[in-house]
């Protein structure tokens, strides 16, 4: 479960009308649910076309946990969760990060623990993981396949920088409509989209601050 912060900083409430809230002296699971209420406000009342940074994976209601949905899922399978599965989907619902393979592998290495987790099962899994719809993958950066949370999480779309391998994350309902205008003028029934946008960030495309020295002529 994500750590939330204890104070909600008033300037990111400001600008959509909502009043600082303090939660450290509540119950966790009121925590949570102060947490989840606000950011979904900020994220239904974000204006049209703004960028939204990294959401929470509690921005969006879910009936059961992504560990309990993964169990379900193996058991249709005729799997079990072994020790080994929970603790790889409890890392990667732990924080909403972008990761590949080799990211996981260290992130799970670093888990002071004492659990192991080999190579192979955190490979299988990931592809467990992706068939289940608890995670994505949303692009290939460096021959390295990315993914992130699917399960729990808004609908969204990226930009993806070209030079330096930034993602940013952003909602447009305008994006959305225009998908199911097309898709109802084509008689397609739109179950969902997903748009990737290369390209350069913001800071790729900035000037040089200096200019480079001119070769000495001969």
């Amino acid at each position: 479960m994500p750590a939330w912060s204890s104070l909600l900083f008033q300037g990111e409430l400001d600008q959509f009308g909502l009043s600082c809230a303090r939660v450290e002296k509540v119950s966790l699971d009121e925590r949570l649910n102060a947490a989840r209420q606000v950011r979904y406000k900020i994220y239904k009342n974000a204006l049209k076309g703004k960028i939204v940074s990294e959401l929470d994976l509690d921005s969006v209601s879910v009936a059961v946990s992504p560990a309990e949905k993964y169990r379900e899922f193996l058991a249709t399978k005729g799997l079990r969760m072994t020790p080994e599965r929970s603790i790889i989907v409890d890392e990667i619902f732990s924080s909403h990060d972008h990761f590949d393979a080799d990211q996981l592998i260290q992130r799970l290495v670093r888990r002071n623990d004492g659990t192991r987790v080999s190579r192979s099962t955190i490979y299988r899994s990931i592809a467990l993981l992706e068939e289940a719809g608890l995670i994505r993958k949303i692009a290939r950066q460096e021959d390295r396949d990315l993914y992130e949370h699917d399960y729990g999480y808004p609908q969204h779309d990226h930009l993806i920088c070209n030079r330096c391998g930034e993602l940013t994350e952003f909602h447009n309902d305008h994006i959305t409509e225009l998908l199911k205008q097309i898709s109802g003028e084509l008689g397609f029934r739109m179950e969902g989209h997903r748009l990737e946008v290369s390209g350069l960030c913001r800071n790729c495309c900035r000037a040089p601050t200096s200019r480079p020295k001119k070769l000495n002529l001969l």
